[in-house]
């Protein structure tokens, strides 16, 4: 008698999506605008300027000067994969940090965020929390199937914004990668697009002006709206 064979389940009528070009993303706290030098280096470099540990897990960085930063920033900005995306806090109207998307698959519907820097002045707001959504938002709106996170595996607040944003815990690939002349091992994280419908209302309830009171505290954390589509938690952040 022949074994029976199981194979994954048909995709059928699938169409490539779009790469991610000279996008403008928009919402309430953030905008996000392809990265220019000459538009965005010099503030960028004035907001994550005084605090190395932001380079800690970068393959770049620190920059000694805002002409390093500058001549770096020009020779990524035109970057086909990874993209680079400035984000701006409109509620400040100041520039805090940057993004990418990254190893960019359209044909299997795959795409990372990723290069996630946040200077002091964006972390822990409605803008930084919003630039990832447009971000997410966008991929699968788009058409991509996979979302992906992937962060070094010591990179205990990358790995625990992963969950908060509702992407599954994925593994860790040992010895993955070299960076900066140490052993990198890769924690990966994502979301998939039957997941998206539920995390896009989670976000939407969190980003709502309602869910802030007066002071901007937030009433509900979106680590509670979030739904438990999660395939796993991750174990090192389960204390």
């Amino acid at each position: 008698m022949a074994e029976e064979r199981t194979l994954g389940a048909p995709v059928t009528g699938y169409t490539p999506p779009a790469r991610p070009e000279r996008l403008e993303l928009e919402g309430r706290y953030a905008r996000l605008s392809r990265l220019s030098a000459d538009r965005h280096a010099a503030d960028l470099h004035e907001a994550l300027a005084g605090d190395d540990s932001l380079w800690d897990y970068m393959p770049v960085g620190p920059f000694a000067s805002a002409a390093a930063f500058h001549r770096w920033a020009r020779s990524v900005e035109h970057s086909a994969d990874p993209v680079f995306y400035a984000i701006e806090n409109r509620e400040t109207g100041r520039l805090g940090g940057f993004a990418t998307y990254l190893r960019i698959a359209p044909e299997a519907g795959s795409i990372e965020v990723g290069f996630i820097t946040f200077a002091p002045s964006l972390q822990r707001t409605r803008a930084a929390t919003e630039a990832m959504y447009l971000m997410m938002r966008w991929a699968f709106e788009a058409g991509y199937r996979r979302y992906e996170w992937k962060c070094n595996a010591l990179n205990l607040p990358s790995r625990r914004a992963a969950e908060r944003f509702g992407f599954s815990f994925e593994g860790v690939f040992r010895q993955h990668m070299i960076v900066k002349g140490r052993n990198r091992d890769t924690a990966w994280f994502s979301v998939i697009d039957g997941e998206w419908p539920a995390l896009r209302e989670a976000f939407d309830a969190w980003l709502a002006p309602g869910n802030f009171d007066a002071e901007g505290r937030q009433r509900e954390r979106l680590g509670d709206l979030t739904p438990l589509v999660r395939a796993g938690s991750d174990p090192v952040l389960r204390g």
